[in-house]
């Protein structure tokens, strides 16, 4: 997004990404990397490794600033005074040292907010990790205005060995602080190349609106997982071999976001029935990026959202082939499309200071689902190897559970993320899961 002058703003899916963080979460993204490293008695010479790596992207070396009412959006200035120890640390796991205390440890990280008058992220080192399939673990956060999912594998394309350094990132960049002339005539000519591209905007909207189901055929099922959350996230995963659920879907024409829509809705459905509820299908919502390969390197926002009924009776292959067909008739030729039509009622609402009681309120969605696809072969860091990584998203609002998944060298792994306090059957829950995988496995078979 920059325009003249070279300031750098940031765009219209990064700006909904900052209204948003008004929840008792912040909206932080970010991963648990674990590396396998029976030979990494050591991990100095691992740190020292990243942190020169993290240094060279510049976006982590840049403050976000917010002009004054009338001058544009916030823009990226480069932080005079940077410095990567206020934001790269190493801790010990804590007891009983095991992969779940090391997930405990990033979720804290996850839920801490980041301080806005520094770049906005943060890294720990987690060493001494009782865990044959992973020693350490480098713990990643990001504000999420900073970068969504595929945004954020391009900062790890950047961390691993044999890739180029370089971060792809727009040349041009302000090193000094715009003076309040310059950010009013760049305001003024974002305005008018936003006039220019109005009519392209209002063409679009149609397949928008088919993006996010035409309203998605009214409110979402009334369940108690929908609940204002409070300030804690609880953080476990499932792990499920790549090639078998591919396979799965394909014998019902279903992709494997598909058969997670599934997997997860299913799960839900467990642990409603064990709480007497038995709503016939969930709501559950699905990011769809925008990205081109031209853009797939970049960091910032380009994400819309796609609502999808999930049917909870059934067998596998019924629902599998039910939700198969409704994203295919969700699925706009251009995606990301329907945040086009919801950016500006999250801006209008948080301009309102009613944003926050929006979505504590909201009857639209029931949990949220994020599927990213991760790098497919082996990655190294200093020559250690990358065991598995962990996507990490907070649930906001009244939405009580939320689900990330990364595959990675064969592997997909789906982080379940919870509120404790309103889902105290986590273990339930994952376990629910993953009894899904296998009964979606066996059916297929």
């Amino acid at each position: 997004m920059a325009a003249s002058n070279g300031i750098d703003r940031i765009g219209p899916g990064d700006l909904i990404e900052l209204v948003s963080d008004v929840g008792r979460v912040p909206m932080n993204v970010g991963a648990a990397i674990f590396f396998a490293g029976e030979n990494l008695t050591n991990p100095t010479t691992l740190m020292t490794v990243l942190a020169e790596r993290l240094v060279r992207i510049r976006r982590l070396r840049q403050c976000l600033i917010e002009p004054a009412f009338g001058l544009g959006r916030p823009y990226w200035l480069d932080d005079a005074h940077f410095d990567i120890d206020a934001h790269f640390s190493q801790v010990r796991c804590p007891g009983p040292r095991d992969r779940d205390a090391a997930l405990t440890l990033a979720a804290d990280a996850l839920t801490r907010p980041l301080p806005r008058s520094q770049p906005l992220w943060r890294a720990l080192l987690v060493t001494d990790i009782a865990d044959p399939n992973g020693h350490t673990a480098l713990v990643m956060v990001l504000h999420h205005v900073l970068a969504d999912g595929i945004g954020g594998l391009s900062i790890l394309a950047h961390l691993v060995d044999g890739t180029d350094s370089t971060p792809p990132m727009p040349e041009q960049r302000a090193s000094t602080q715009p003076t309040r002339r310059e950010l009013f005539y760049d305001n003024v000519i974002g305005h008018l190349r936003a006039l220019r591209r109005a009519p392209r905007a209002v063409a679009r909207l149609p397949a928008a609106w088919t993006e996010l189901g035409r309203g998605a055929g009214g409110r979402a099922p009334r369940c108690s997982l929908n609940a204002p959350i409070g300030s804690r996230l609880a953080l476990r995963t499932v792990e499920v071999d790549l090639d078998t659920l591919r396979r799965a879907g394909r014998q019902w024409d279903a992709t494997i976001n598909d058969v997670l829509l599934v997997a997860v809705g299913g799960a839900l459905a467990t642990i409603l029935h064990k709480r007497g509820e038995f709503p016939s299908e969930l709501m559950i919502s699905v990011p769809v990026s925008a990205r081109t390969a031209a853009t797939g390197g970049q960091l910032g926002n380009r994400v819309g959202v796609m609502p999808v009924r999930v049917p909870l009776d059934g067998t596998p292959e019924h629902r599998s082939v039910s939700v198969s067909r409704t994203t295919r008739l969700q699925k706009a030729n251009v995606r990301g499309l329907s945040a086009e039509l919801l950016g500006p009622v999250f801006r209008a609402l948080a301009a309102v200071r009613a944003f926050r009681r929006f979505v504590d309120r909201q009857r639209r969605v029931n949990s949220f689902l994020s599927d990213l696809p991760g790098p497919s072969s082996t990655l190294t860091v200093a020559g250690v190897p990358v065991a598995s990584m962990v996507p990490m998203i907070v649930t906001t609002g009244n939405v009580a559970v939320a689900f990330a998944a990364l595959s990675y060298a064969g592997t997909l792994t789906v982080a379940v993320v919870v509120d404790p306090d309103l889902v105290p059957e986590h273990r339930d829950l994952t376990e629910a899961l993953r009894e899904q995988f296998r009964s979606i496995v066996a059916s297929a078979q």
